[in-house]
């Protein structure tokens, strides 16, 4: 694993200084899915739900929150990102996500990209809650990341 790359020598937290490194072309892709009733899959592929168009809502939402990473998660770089996209796979049990977060920087957007799949989660979870308490948030990970001195990576299947 390595060391804490936001550690100093003393085990204090700081935010990694990246002005040496190259920018490059920067790119992450994060899945997650929200598992609900097939009722409330029912509702919302058809867009009866109390709340409104959920999918719609829960893509503005994510892309807003890969905007906001650094906002939320203390040591994180304010990133321009140039792309943010985030998807939706209604399946038989649950709704997948995926979100895509591109950037030309010094440092990656792997968390840009898990902030919008949880964001654009927790916000499908928030509009359907009322149909449905037992819905689970589950399995947001990283599956694809390019660029840097790492260069590709990608999640087995």
């Amino acid at each position: 694993m390595g060391d804490f790359s936001h550690l100093d020598e003393h085990g204090r937290a700081y935010m990694v200084n990246v002005g040496d490194k190259a920018s490059s072309r920067r790119r992450a892709v994060a899945r997650g899915q929200v598992h609900m009733a097939s009722e409330t899959i029912q509702a919302l592929s058809q867009g009866n739900t109390p709340k409104g168009d959920v999918l719609a809502v829960a893509r503005v939402a994510g892309i807003q929150a890969a905007k906001k990473t650094a906002e939320l998660i203390p040591l994180c770089h304010p990133l321009p990102l140039t792309s943010a996209s985030v998807s939706f796979q209604i399946e038989e049990d649950h709704i997948g996500i995926e979100s895509t977060v591109e950037t030309v920087g010094q440092t990656g957007v792997e968390m840009e990209a898990l902030t919008a799949c949880s964001v654009a989660a927790l916000t499908i979870y928030d509009m359907c809650k009322s149909l449905d308490r037992l819905m689970v948030i589950g399995s947001v990970a990283l599956w694809e990341k390019e660029g840097g001195r790492s260069g590709v990576w990608k999640r087995e299947q």
